[in-house]
């Protein structure tokens, strides 16, 4: 690892949506008849942060460090696994400065539940609110996304060396 003060890194998550499982997105239960599958809680939100924070340190994947093929992590909660990959992080010497985030769903809207998202992952992240954006877009009706059939997250972080 080299002695950088400053990393960036960019996650993006995708889950189809199915019926008969919960819509977990950042952390919060989001009213809606249909949820993200996956082998964990599918927050697709909380795993594009992950992957943002692995891959600005260059590490392995969400994928790599909690594969779906281990029974350790079937309806994994993500937060815990953000929890994981933050100590990492921590680990390497780097505290997050700030994180933009897009979720990018048709339906369900989103905004109200975004200061929600914002209370939840601060603490996890060692962050104040303010430190993260979250934003809900659509994707008029173009594509899977826009057709109701899944929904996807963008992320990109910012880390510090500690004591910078």
């Amino acid at each position: 690892m080299t002695d950088q003060q400053y990393r960036i890194g960019i996650g993006y998550d995708i889950h189809k949506l199915v019926e008969g499982r919960n819509l977990v997105l950042g952390g919060v239960r989001v009213p809606f008849e249909k949820g993200l599958e996956g082998h964990s809680d599918a927050d697709v939100l909380v795993h594009a942060i992950i992957d943002a924070l692995l891959g600005a340190l260059a590490m392995d994947d969400i994928g790599t460090l909690f594969p779906d093929t281990d029974d350790r992590f079937k309806d994994a909660d993500s937060l815990i696994l953000l929890k994981k990959v933050y100590d990492k992080v921590q680990a390497q010497g780097y505290w997050i400065n700030n994180i933009d985030t897009n979720i990018i769903a048709q339906e369900p809207k989103l905004m109200e539940y975004i200061p929600q998202m914002k209370a939840i992952l601060a603490p996890h992240l060692g962050l104040e609110q303010m430190d993260i954006s979250i934003k809900a877009k659509t994707k008029e009706h173009l594509d899977a996304v826009g057709s109701k059939l899944a929904i996807e997250a963008q992320a990109i972080v910012l880390l510090e060396r500690i004591g910078s």
